[in-house]
């Protein structure tokens, strides 16, 4: 874009949707987003948590990728080599759920297509929607590096996906076996651990008696379900029960199906639990396997992959895990077996994805043994060498999971995935783990796919070319910062330290931010069922891509969860208008003003040393911020710089010298009010990067882009503490006096008379050489300014920091209500003379608090105290 830009272009109102598309645009065909470019640069990389192919980018993920987004744009000015690194998951029982509902939809299923042609309909669905993804991102401004987007099913990750499998298993850390697993029966496929969600539901606890073989009585157990009976294959007691002891080794007879079990003994049961006898079901409980490995006991499955009930449920078979449990449970009442059945709150296991309620099921999985892994982790941690956490109290939540972490099961009954790497030779029995497909005609492949999280444990460093040592690996890799939510860090974040270390040595990334979930206006958790879900680009529609991302980006800290409300968003788009307005104030007076016209050495005034003061300032406290990832801070910082200290207060005093006949004053003001809209505009940029831009344009400029622009620093010479003082008395003085007018009906547009005594000589020097800020601001008619002028009569007053002023209001002024008013600034006062009084008493304070904190505590308690004596003076004064 040219620097000649027309100044006097910009429209009255802001434009989100022309400037957006515009911008973008221009963005991507200059390649500003494209890292490699600064190759003696310092490289700064992040890469993108991926999206799940399953349909639309929601609230959260705009959340997600807008703190990315802030941190790359940031680091990308302050002169990296950025890389933000794109990509998606092919999110396997997410995605392959999405189209078998579809095909339901058409009346066929899977396995009327194919395997092949079932898959040729998802690539087509991820094809789809992975558009649909950028498209997001582009409407969110988000700046990708594209050339370099990834997704977890692509040749180079797959690559990578079978080495780290071939290595695992060549290693031992990845096994095949027969174990109680997490089954959903909806999808038909195991899940690991951490994909089954937890709900406490109101149930029930069943007593049942099974009879003794020898007919001398019988043995109660307890069961949540009862239908499991079916497969049960002994009852266990303690063998220090004294009540069992003359048992173990008796057989029961199991009701229903008739099948002799035996008592056995076994230190697992609890003997002050309960009856202290407890039913085995090898098949169908992951401690009843082990205890059943332990004696070598049947494993009977009596339900199938669906949760329908098999051969082995005898009069059961064919019904639906549920209803035989409401059958049986008759049935066992009817016989007399089920003696009792009591209410029962547990937590029961519901499957993360199709919400099916979990069945624990014995099957053939592969797995990876975990703790071998994780000791580099636990080891890296501990030592200080490890990923720091923010917030911290992270770190402890993720050492806690590593640290009593279980094997993983990898493997899942679908087609849409990474295929298991294994082929087997039904003839012989013989099993092959390769890296390469393998051709004869008498192997046949693992049917199973990988947990999509296998691949996702990869990313940070397959999407660089691992295993492969590129360029770009060599380079970009560690990352620096990962962001994501709290809800995946045993997922995904754990999973993809472990196989860093593994893999690589090194850690895949430097720091994680945790951020928290966003949740409607009540605090809810967002769901389709619920109907409180937001889609971003509704808002985007509505307010603009800047106001959505400024409003969930500054709206909470760190590991937090984020209210969504409208209203904030309304704000954010207000403080928009409020910049843009400001903007377009400022380049009507900057017409033929151009960068290099700038000169911060001129004929300033109070204000301008004051403004350029206070962005100094902002610029130092929001470069640290971002740093440590505080972006609500940051925001509120920004929001305050910019709605109160430029435009609330700077650009109404420029005006007196803008709109002046001292060209030197004129040309002063000009320079610095360039040179702040200018910073302002960077400083502002990460969060808002579409109206920054259009902005910065048409200010007076270096460069072509503010993406590129040079980030604002801290600069020595800028600081102006007695530039502050002095804005402050007038600033305080300014509301103090509109404030009365407002306490008794005084319009700004009816003049009155101000008399003010100022402290010392240094203030009546600094309220002097100002007179003309206060006429304005204050609408005088007549400004007197001296020391020990004595109080008049019947005057409403008010004391500063610095003076005590008075407004001769004749007719106006109540003395009762004015006496009133300045008894309740005396209470006001004496709360805060006892706050720092306290404050200063307090031993712990006063050793640890620096210096300088105490000393603004002295300065506060006795300017506190000065203002009361002044208070206490006036009211005096008025009772006369």
């Amino acid at each position: 874009m040219s620097e000649n830009q027309s100044k006097l272009s910009m429209p009255t109102t802001y434009d989100p949707k022309a400037a957006e598309q515009k911008w973008y645009e221009y963005w991507m065909n200059n390649n500003y987003f494209q890292a490699g470019q600064r190759k003696d640069a310092e490289p700064f990389t992040i890469v993108i948590p991926p999206p799940n192919v399953t349909g639309m980018l929601h609230i959260g993920h705009a959340l997600d990728f807008t703190l990315q987004d802030i941190i790359i744009r940031a680091k990308r000015m302050q002169g990296y080599d950025a890389l933000w690194l794109p990509g998606s998951d092919h999110a396997g029982i997410a995605t392959q759920t999405k189209v078998e509902q579809k095909l339901r939809e058409q009346g066929i299923s899977r396995h009327d297509l194919g395997r092949e042609k079932f898959l040729e309909q998802v690539w087509a669905w991820k094809d789809q929607y992975a558009n649909t993804i950028r498209e997001q991102w582009a409407k969110m401004g988000l700046s990708l590096d594209y050339s370099r987007e990834r997704f977890t099913l692509d040749e180079g990750l797959s690559k990578a996906v079978r080495e780290v499998f071939v290595r695992l298993y060549e290693k031992g850390l990845i096994y095949r076996g027969k174990k109680i697993i997490n089954w959903d029966p909806a999808a038909r496929t195991a899940l690991s651990d951490i994909e089954v969600e937890y709900k406490e539901l109101n149930g029930h606890l069943y007593h049942l008696r099974y009879p003794l073989k020898n007919g001398s009585g019988y043995i109660t157990v307890a069961t949540t379900r009862p239908e499991t009976m079916l497969g049960d294959t002994a009852v266990a007691v303690h063998p220090e029960d004294e009540r069992y002891k003359h048992l173990i080794g008796e057989m029961i007879v199991l009701p229903v199906v008739n099948r002799e079990i035996p008592i056995i003994a076994d230190e697992y049961v609890e003997k002050e639990f309960g009856s202290g006898a407890v039913k085995i079901t090898p098949a169908h409980d992951p401690n009843d396997f082990e205890v059943g490995e332990r004696h070598k006991l049947p494993q009977i499955i009596v339900m199938d992959e669906t949760g329908t009930m098999n051969d082995e449920a005898g009069p059961y078979k064919g019904m639906d895990r549920f209803d035989c449990r409401k059958q049986l449970v008759a049935d066992l009442q009817e016989q007399g077996v089920c003696v009792l059945i009591e209410d029962h709150v547990h937590q029961v296991g519901h499957s993360e994805r199709s919400g099916a309620v979990v069945e624990p099921y014995l099957s053939t999985q592969w797995f990876v043994a975990m703790k071998p892994l994780a000791e580099a982790a636990i080891a890296a941690q501990k030592s200080g060498k490890g990923v720091q956490f923010v917030p911290e109290r992270f770190e402890k939540t993720y050492l806690n999971w590593i640290e009593n972490v279980r094997d993983w099961c990898i493997s899942r009954q679908l087609w849409w995935g990474h295929r298991i790497p294994a082929w087997y030779n039904d003839e012989t029995g013989e099993m092959i783990v390769s890296r390469e497909d393998q051709q004869d005609p008498n192997l046949r492949q693992d049917n199973d796919v990988l947990d999509t999280w296998f691949s996702s444990a990869l990313w940070p460093f397959s999407t660089l070319g691992w295993p492969e040592q590129t360029e770009d690996l060599k380079r970009y890799y560690p990352t620096n910062v990962l962001v994501t939510g709290y809800d995946i860090i045993y997922f995904w974040v754990a999973r993809m330290i472990f196989t860093a270390f593994e893999f690589t040595d090194e850690i895949p990334f430097k720091d994680v931010l945790m951020h928290g979930l966003v949740r409607d206006k009540d605090g809810q958790k967002m769901s389709k069922s619920l109907g409180n879900g937001v889609d971003p680009l509704e808002v985007i529609e509505q307010y603009g891509a800047d106001a959505m991302r400024f409003m969930i980006s500054t709206g909470s800290t760190p590991g937090q969860d984020l209210r969504f409300r409208y209203e904030k968003v309304e704000q954010a788009r207000n403080f928009a208008n409020k910049i843009w307005n400001a903007s377009r104030f400022a380049l009507m007076n900057l017409e033929g003003f151009t960068y290099e016209d700038i000169q911060l050495d001129g004929k300033l005034g109070t204000a301008d040393r004051w403004i350029l003061h206070r962005l100094n300032e902002t610029v130092r406290d929001v470069t640290r911020l971002m740093d440590s990832y505080d972006f609500g801070e940051t925001g509120r910082l920004l929001y305050n710089f910019i709605w109160d200290d430029l435009c609330d207060w700077y650009i109404e005093f420029s005006k007196l010298s803008l709109y002046g006949s001292d060209e030197a004053a004129k040309k002063a003001t000009q320079s610095v009010l360039a040179y702040v809209l200018d910073r302002t505009q960077r400083l502002i940029h990460p969060f808002m990067p579409f109206i920054s831009e259009e902005i910065w344009q048409h200010l007076p400029h270096q460069g072509e882009t503010i993406t590129l622009a040079p980030w604002p620093v801290y600069d020595e010479k800028l600081a102006a503490p007695q530039a502050v003082k002095e804005m402050e008395l007038l600033m305080d003085m300014i509301r103090a006096v509109r404030n009365i007018r407002a306490e008794v009906n005084v319009p700004m547009s009816k003049k009155v008379d101000l008399i003010v005594k100022p402290s010392s000589e240094a203030e009546l020097a600094i309220l002097t050489s100002n007179e003309e800020f206060i006429e304005r601001f204050c609408g005088t008619s007549t400004l007197e300014i001296a020391i020990g002028k004595a109080a008049p009569d019947k005057a409403m007053s008010a004391i500063v920091t610095g003076a005590e002023l008075y407004l001769p209001l004749a007719g106006l002024l109540d003395i009762d209500k004015e006496i009133a008013r300045l008894e309740k600034e005396i209470e006001h006062l004496n709360k805060e003379v006892e706050r720092v009084e306290k404050k200063l008493a307090n031993e712990g304070f006063v050793a640890k608090a620096p210096a300088k904190v105490i000393e603004e505590e002295r300065s506060k308690m006795k300017d506190y105290a000065e203002k009361r004596n002044k208070v206490v003076q006036r009211i005096a004064e008025l009772r006369g």
